[in-house]
């Protein structure tokens, strides 16, 4: 499966070995109950996730002005959680950790994530089985300054790029 959040060796920013000063904001032990599974004893009946993320951002601003608007609220990360739970319709825990991925990434800004979802004692005989993953966002686009202003000049006179 593709994504547009793609994880190059090189771009990779490990904790250890970010390229550029990373800070992290994390959640860890967050539990929560959905209904996720391949068997059919998994269709009807919700069983506890037990998820952690870190979500990179380069230097958050909120280290020099101490606003919570200038950071990922972990607060807020956790309410969306909690609503995925509910509204998620995945079947693996493979596409479910890439849609925090995606949210965190698109709707939170984050520049690099790792997240680990975890099903608790889903064997007799095993602790836990789970997926983790990273992504980070893809780069800014690069637009020429003024082509979008002169392609809706183009559109707004009724000729379309491209049309003789």
């Amino acid at each position: 499966m593709t994504n547009r959040y793609t994880l190059s060796s090189a771009a990779a920013p490990m904790v250890d070995a970010t390229p550029t000063a990373m800070d992290l904001i994390f959640i860890e032990g967050f539990v929560g109950d959905t209904v996720i599974g391949i068997h059919e004893s998994e269709f009807d009946r919700p069983q506890p996730l037990v998820i952690d993320l870190h979500a990179g951002v380069p230097h958050a601003r909120a280290c020099d002005t101490d606003r919570i608007v200038d950071t990922i609220d972990y607060g807020v990360v956790a309410e969306r959680l909690r609503r995925l739970l509910v509204e998620h319709r995945h079947a693996l825990l493979e596409a479910f950790a890439e849609n925090i991925a995606e949210i965190l990434i698109g709707e939170f800004g984050a520049h690099w994530v790792r997240v680990k979802v975890v099903k608790p004692r889903k064997f007799a005989d095993v602790q836990a089985v789970g997926v983790q993953i990273e992504r980070t966002a893809p780069p800014p686009e690069t637009t020429r300054p003024g082509h979008s202003a002169a392609v809706i000049q183009l559109l707004a006179s009724g000729m379309l790029p491209g049309k003789t």
